[in-house]
């Protein structure tokens, strides 16, 4: 099968690779389509560390079922899919209380660093467990269940928040996943949206997605508008998609005593705290790691209409033109939200 193989750091290519059979309680999926995700932007270039090649990547991804393994039962072949990117084992304290993403032997696909290697899905074929699968409902494309593991992200967000429909919540970072926040708030009933980054054209798309409110996050303290808007009180929550110095900082200050600040970018791997704030207003902060069932509802969502991540997608490209599209999102191309990757388009 071909397949986009990081090479060394810096280096993609198409290679020729023998296709994977899969195991007792595996099924093989030819991929259909694949999501560039942000992750996979800084594996090329080694900053993250769990990227280490030779690797295929790509963990954002949907198919159809090509073969089953031996023991699996309740799936056809040529049954439309989507699937977890994240390998959980089912049997550890927190798998068993539901919270997959925090499993004790959890692996991710398109991933390698010191503890394991898994490749991904930037390939026509790729085995997971048969787990992991998800059905892809009737009417929705490839292409956009592809994009369900970020939306199971922005979901597994806002249900930790526990957002109410009256309360005002701020979204930092109109990236892949905070535009998919924003859609997700709106469709638990959230009615004021605020929205913060320093690029003016991913704002607009926010309000198009239904943010009430956008801010510049370019000024120093740029959050202090927010306080003079809310006549120095604050918001309710703030969810900050970013993981900067900065954008830490700007959540805490936004939010009002006893509101709440999730955290699911992590760009940095330590920041400093506004200990004070945090403490004196009694706020709460929830960390956020990838999501914990809810590709279901991700999958329900789109297929209902109440999530469309189409406004998303900025190019649908063939294996050969991926390296193309990786090189121009690490330079940060301002016309590229989501590429999606089809193995199978020449």
């Amino acid at each position: 099968m071909k397949a986009l193989v990081l090479v060394e750091y810096g280096k993609l290519g198409i290679r020729e690779v023998p296709t994977p059979q899969p195991g007792p309680g595996e099924v093989l999926v030819r991929v259909e389509a694949c999501g560039i995700c942000g992750s996979d932007v800084h594996g090329l270039d080694g900053s993250t560390g769990r990227r280490i090649p030779p690797l295929i990547m790509g963990h954002e991804a949907a198919g159809t079922i090509a073969d089953l393994g031996a023991g699996v039962d309740g799936w056809t072949i040529g049954q439309a899919v989507a699937f977890d990117s994240l390998l959980w084992c089912g049997q550890c304290e927190q798998c068993r209380s539901g919270k997959t993403n925090l499993c004790d032997h959890r692996e991710v696909l398109g991933v390698a660093c010191s503890e394991f290697r898994r490749d991904g899905a930037f390939a026509q074929f790729v085995v997971v467990p048969a787990r992991l699968l998800e059905a892809i409902p009737p009417g929705v494309s490839h292409e956009k269940a592809a994009l369900v593991e970020p939306i199971a992200v922005a979901i597994h967000a806002v249900r930790r928040l526990s957002v109410q429909p009256h309360e005002r919540v701020l979204v930092i970072g109109a990236g892949v996943i905070g535009l998919l926040v924003i859609q997700v708030l709106q469709s638990f009933g959230c009615k004021e949206i605020w929205v913060a980054d320093i690029d003016g054209s991913r704002l607009e798309l926010a309000r198009r997605l239904g943010a009430r409110y956008t801010l510049d996050a370019t000024p120093p303290n740029w959050w202090e508008e927010i306080l003079a808007r809310t006549a120095g009180k604050g918001l309710d929550h703030a969810i900050d998609a970013v993981g900067a110095i900065s954008t830490v900082s700007a959540a805490v200050h936004s939010v009002r005593k006893g509101g709440s600040v999730a955290l699911i970018g992590n760009l940095r791997p330590e920041v400093p705290l506004p200990l004070q704030r945090v403490v004196t207003r009694e706020m709460t902060l929830l960390g956020c790691c990838a999501s914990a069932g809810e590709y279901t509802m991700g999958l329900k969502m789109i297929a209902e209409r109440q999530i469309d991540p189409t406004p998303l997608i900025s190019a649908v490209v063939s294996l050969e033109r991926a390296p193309e599209y990786f090189r121009r999102l690490t330079q940060k191309d301002p016309n590229l939200i989501k590429v999606v990757v089809k193995p199978w388009e020449e």
